[in-house]
């Protein structure tokens, strides 16, 4: 039987250029959470748009967080910030990662292989996890986004 923390979901999707770091914070994961990877599954060239929608999509359904990681961020963030109910925070420090979740509920983090290292992208991605969201007056703006802004 798998005790509490070992139930909660964690999605995780790359590219080719995001596949080594999503590989190492898979594993870093495995025992606090059940880690799903919504792919790539090898380091072949893909296209990053295919793997962000799967994960938003799964993050959507399971209403559990996520991470996206391809070579800078940017893309896999453009791309999951299209999609209602996702709000994906490209950060490139813990500060970023803990505000993005206190302030702007963030349910997806995106991170780039190329841009940040091993050990960085593990303390982003934990105090990204550990972080809570606030309420009050942020879900006020949250729900502004969801008004004022298409899909």
């Amino acid at each position: 039987m798998q005790n509490e923390a070992t139930t909660k979901q964690l999605f995780f999707g790359s590219d080719h250029a995001g596949y080594e770091l999503k590989q190492f914070l898979m594993n870093l994961f495995r025992q606090e959470y059940t880690v799903i990877d919504v792919g790539a599954m090898d380091k072949s060239s893909c296209d990053y748009p295919v793997y962000a929608t799967k994960l938003c999509d799964s993050v959507l359904e399971h209403e559990a967080p996520g991470i996206l990681i391809c070579g800078s961020g940017i893309g896999m963030s453009m791309t999951a910030n299209r999609i209602k109910g996702i709000r994906a925070a490209l950060c490139l420090n813990e500060y970023m990662a803990v505000m993005s979740r206190k302030h702007n509920n963030a349910n997806v983090l995106c991170l780039g292989e190329r841009i940040i290292g091993i050990d960085l992208a593990s303390a982003i991605a934990r105090a990204f996890l550990s972080a809570r969201f606030e309420g009050g007056r942020h879900l006020k703006r949250i729900e502004l986004i969801d008004e004022l802004v298409p899909t």
